[in-house]
């Protein structure tokens, strides 16, 4: 099912008619007489992940920031995904981390194979197709036999950060893969500094102190994924349990994804439980909500269920190759994850016990991985 891509004035503005425009590939709706996102989204005909202008939070005009920071929240309260378009993160640099993991993944098995993955702990190195299943499940047993019957169709490398003194990445030999090194240990702390800024709007969408997260994230806890769907028979694709990754959501704050031009990510909705293509938008990053900021907030943000399957229309017997990079943001370590204040209301009583960050992802990754 196609997404409606809905602008920040898409749920705000009631138009005298449905103006439909195909840019670039996509389709920018502004919909008839619904006054509110939450409206919008709870119907299937007229869902959409919203895209929002982070340009104006850029910027030192307090109340541009504000309102931003307002729709950010409003589409994590409705959707848990949104588009973040003027961004900051230049083109270059995005496209260049695209070309050297292409790179890496075109090295020979046995390359890549040297660099495996091997504790949950790190979660850092190379991880062959088949080797993940992503689900909802925290079951070791019941994943590994979803694995078993219907594995991710998807190869990845994972990245954290540099300095740690325990667990250390594992970097191709630079006669390899010339140049992997210096860019994604610059392109990990540009996704780190990102990270910092829309938590910060996050902070004030929910009337906390724009710095409140500053000293619960900085110390840059946080993974670096590339993966590369190859191409594969559309057929397999098609049997039942069967994806290029299942349906889960993801374990820390925030999830930034880029994505290539080939399609394929799906969004459910929350409130009609369908799933809906998140069609790729040039110039913009997904951004979703993930599992402890949905605690953080005793669920008034939503981490939502994606997959990606086959990309939308597709009628031919192969699915292209496709890439991806997401930057999976998490809270420090240590950090106690505990119901924020604002986010509960007179009489509630938070949902979810405190849990630290650590205990809690690697439990996730253990019981994925086992």
């Amino acid at each position: 099912m196609a997404t409606r891509i809905l602008s920040a004035t898409s749920w705000k503005t009631a138009a005298s008619s449905s103006a439909r425009s195909n840019r670039a590939g996509y389709g920018l709706i502004r919909l008839r007489g619904l006054a509110t996102l939450a409206e919008t989204v709870r119907s299937d005909e007229t869902f959409g992940i919203p895209v929002v202008d982070f340009g104006r939070f850029r910027t030192n005009d307090s109340a541009a920031k504000l309102a931003t920071a307002k729709e950010v929240v409003d589409a994590f309260k409705e959707v848990g995904f949104v588009y973040l378009s003027n961004h900051g993160i230049q083109d270059e640099k995005i496209t260049n981390a695209f070309k050297k993991s292409k790179e890496f993944f075109d090295l020979p098995k046995e390359k890549k194979s040297a660099l495996a993955w091997e504790d949950p702990r790190s979660n850092r190195g190379y991880v062959q197709q088949g080797r993940e299943r992503v689900t909802q499940s925290s079951d070791a047993q019941e994943i590994a036999a979803l694995r078993a019957k219907a594995p991710d169709y998807k190869e990845t490398m994972e990245i954290g950060r540099d300095w740690d003194a325990t667990w250390k990445n594992q970097w191709p030999q630079e006669t390899d893969a010339p140049g992997f090194k210096p860019t994604f240990l610059d392109f990990f702390k540009t996704c780190h500094d990102f990270h910092t800024l829309v938590m910060r709007s996050i902070a004030l969408g929910l009337s906390l102190p724009e710095t409140f997260f500053d000293n619960k994230i900085q110390e840059q806890y946080h993974n670096l994924r590339l993966l590369s769907y190859p191409s594969i028979d559309t057929r397999l694709l098609k049997t039942e349990g069967s994806a290029r990754a299942g349906a889960h959501s993801d374990y820390g704050t925030l999830t930034f994804v880029f994505q290539d031009s080939v399609g394929g990510l799906e969004v459910q909705n929350p409130h009609t439980k369908h799933f809906h293509a998140a069609t790729p938008i040039p110039g913009t990053i997904v951004v979703n909500v993930g599992d402890l900021l949905a605690r953080w907030s005793n669920d008034v943000l939503r981490s939502t269920l994606h997959r990606v399957v086959a990309p939308p229309a597709q009628s031919s017997s192969m699915t292209p190759a496709r890439q991806s990079i997401a930057f999976f943001c998490n809270p420090n370590g240590g950090a106690e994850i505990s119901c924020l204040p604002t986010c509960l209301k007179e009489g509630e009583k938070p949902k979810y016990p405190t849990v630290q960050t650590e205990e809690y992802i690697v439990g996730r990754l253990r019981a994925t991985y086992s």
